[in-house]
């Protein structure tokens, strides 16, 4: 039997909405914005110069409906580069881009396979003695096991399955399609394509069940390096499966301990040092898009609080100052605590306590629930639920307690706040 070499990946996003860009303008926000569709052009031109026999996508290639066609025509004039280098394109369909989801339509070269949304089927390559098994998402919210229907192996083949799942045990994303390892373990399968869930994992070798990944990290939620897998095919059997990065931006937190800072300076100080820190170690010479997290029980706790903006501001001119595109800031987070000096935690304990209090007030809530419940409401679903700010996430989920309790000790920071 021929040896090969195949590309899985899944999870490309194409055109898709970037969160938290809004107001800023600068090459790396520019960089951040094409990110996804230059890391699609890297995919291509590394599946030709590995000499791959085939590419897969399980699912996911598209964010959503198309704004216009040029989403649309992008992808037609990749797929061409790998029709000119004789290189096939096996497509499933996931959630984001169901049949019912996106609606334009363009025509594809000859070389883009796409599996039905109707039922599992089988492609073969005979040249390879390959067989492809996979099925399309019709709609966004599948819930059925898709995987138990998949078709039985071909006696002789290598037989991969493409599929777009939530695969038991892994967290973070919605159960669409779900099903066991079990279920594709027992399949027969030699190799199985796996899209959906974001994050890179080999979860079974001997048959390989592996997730590719997001093609490039889009937002804090998806840190670190990302990209495709290679995999080997040597005498019938799948014989090597490594990871390549392909990513333009790498997203990342960097902690920041602030224990040993008093004054103003000091914060932006240990910023400084840490941004650096990351942008040399951490960024495998990819612009680094970091979130800022300040860390520990410090004297600049209320301080830290109290200035927030300007600590951002500060974080800004350090990764621009770094130069060539190499940092951008996204957010900065105070997550410090106040290092309990008796008399200010006794102090804080009685405003702390009178913002309890509050917190309990039925006129309050009703205000709050009113006029706050509404302006959540208006929000984009996706905001609402990608919320990872403490005081969104509480208005979200109409904790109105912790929300009263989070701007009460905002409040306190400022009132409390020294050392500039």
């Amino acid at each position: 039997m021929q040896s090969f070499r195949f590309v899985h990946s899944a999870d490309i996003h194409l055109d898709s909405p970037l969160r938290g860009l809004t107001g800023q303008d600068s090459a790396a926000v520019a960089l951040i914005r094409r990110a996804t569709g230059e890391a699609f052009t890297a995919l291509v031109s590394r599946t030709i110069e590995e000499g791959a026999s085939f590419l897969l996508i399980a699912g996911d290639l598209y964010d959503r409906d198309w704004q216009d066609y040029q989403t649309g025509l992008f992808f037609v004039r990749e797929a061409a580069r790998l029709r000119k280098a004789g290189v096939d394109v096996y497509l499933i369909y996931g959630n984001h881009d169901a049949a019912n989801q996106v609606r334009r339509k363009l025509a594809l070269p000859d070389n883009v396979k796409i599996f039905s949304h109707r039922k599992p089927e089988t492609k073969r390559i005979p040249e390879l003695g390959v067989a492809l098994h996979g099925q399309s998402f019709g709609r966004r919210d599948v819930s059925d096991n898709l995987a138990r229907s998949y078709p039985p192996r071909v006696p002789g083949d290598v037989n991969i399955g493409l599929l777009h799942t939530s695969l038991a045990g892994t967290e973070g994303h919605a159960n669409y399609a779900p099903c066991s390892l079990d279920d594709l373990v027992n399949k027969g399968y030699d190799y199985w394509a796996l899209g959906h869930v974001h994050a890179p994992a080999v979860h079974h070798r001997r048959p390989y069940v592996v997730y590719s990944g997001v093609l490039q990290g889009r937002h804090i939620r998806e840190t670190g390096p990302k990209g495709a897998f290679l995999v080997s095919v040597e005498d019938g059997a799948v014989s090597g499966v490594e990871a390549f990065q392909v990513d333009l931006v790498r997203w990342e937190v960097v902690k920041v301990p602030a224990e040993d800072c008093v004054a103003f300076q000091d914060l932006c100080d240990a910023i400084r040092d840490r941004v650096e820190e990351a942008a040399e170690e951490r960024s495998d010479g990819r612009l680094l898009a970091c979130r800022i997290e300040l860390t520990g029980r410090t004297e600049a706790h209320s301080l830290a609080l109290a200035s927030e903006e300007r600590l951002l501001a500060e974080a800004r001119a350090t990764a621009e100052g770094l130069g060539d595109g190499r940092a951008w800031i996204e957010r900065l987070v105070v997550r410090t605590e106040s290092p309990r000096n008796a008399t200010d935690g006794a102090s804080a304990a009685d405003v702390l306590g009178d913002i309890g209090v509050a917190a309990k007030d039925e006129e309050l809530r009703e205000g709050l629930q009113k006029h706050i419940g509404e302006l959540i409401r208006r929000l984009p679903h996706e905001v609402r639920e990608g919320a990872d700010d403490e005081m969104l996430r509480a208005a979200a989920d109409s904790d109105y307690d912790q929300l009263v309790t989070l701007a009460g000790r905002y409040a306190l920071a400022r009132l409390t706040a020294t050392g500039e």
